[in-house]
């Protein structure tokens, strides 16, 4: 089938414009996959996930979920990427994965309103960056890392003293939003870069740092933060 790609344990189902988990992915492979790729559709639901119940990556970039997406309980998950996609609060997906996911250790939120950074708005600075990570470790205290960067002991103590403080407000509803979500496929690669065969590449936005190949999950982290 065009776009699926079955290597071992790992399922790659990319760039096919799906609004939905196709049926025939859980059937034929969801009893073994344990990493599974479905960025680059437009998945406005996770109805069909349960059939990958022995999960421990999954990458759902480029895509159309917001904060009110249903993970089916994923207790192997140690992976989760949702870069590019709808969500806008924060505490709600937080407290929904601290929930189905116990296992999660990385998590990536980048170019998401409910992730504050120059990524969503030039409006927000390193400070408002700081407050985001402070809550969301405060909340999934087990991350090692968040948005590429590996949580450092002095944020965990931070989180513990001030994390329940930082929670970062819903913003409201405008005329503005559209400039959040474009129409456009985001990616994190240089424009001469896109093809999704060939995804090796780097972006770096003041102290955000997003690499990986096809935005695949735990091979963002870098040798030298291991």
């Amino acid at each position: 089938m065009a776009g699926l790609v079955v290597s071992g344990t790992q399922v790659s189902y990319i760039g096919q414009d799906c609004r939905e988990i196709p049926e025939h992915l859980g059937r034929d492979y969801g009893h073994f996959a344990k990493r599974l790729d479905l960025s680059f559709n437009l998945l406005r639901s996770l109805e069909g996930l349960s059939a990958f119940r022995s999960l421990e990556e999954l990458i759902l970039d480029n895509n159309l979920l917001a904060h009110d997406l249903l993970l089916p309980g994923l207790p192997r998950l140690h992976t989760l990427t949702l870069n590019k996609n709808r969500i806008t609060d924060l505490e709600c997906l937080l407290n929904h994965l601290a929930e189905v996911t116990p296992a999660l250790e990385y998590l990536s939120l980048l170019g998401n309103v409910a992730c504050p950074n120059e990524l969503v708005s030039l409006e927000k600075d390193e400070e408002d960056y700081k407050r985001y990570r402070y809550f969301v470790l405060y909340k999934l205290p087990n991350l090692k890392f968040l948005d590429a960067q590996k949580v450092t002991k002095w944020e965990r103590e931070e989180a513990l003293v001030r994390g329940a403080f930082m929670k970062v407000v819903k913003p409201k509803a405008s005329s503005e939003d559209a400039a959040a979500f474009p129409e456009h496929h985001y990616t994190p690669l240089p424009s001469a870069s896109r093809e999704l065969t060939s995804h090796q590449g780097v972006l770096g936005k003041c102290h955000y740092i997003y690499q990986g190949k096809n935005s695949e999950g735990n091979r963002f982290i870098q040798d030298d933060q291991l």
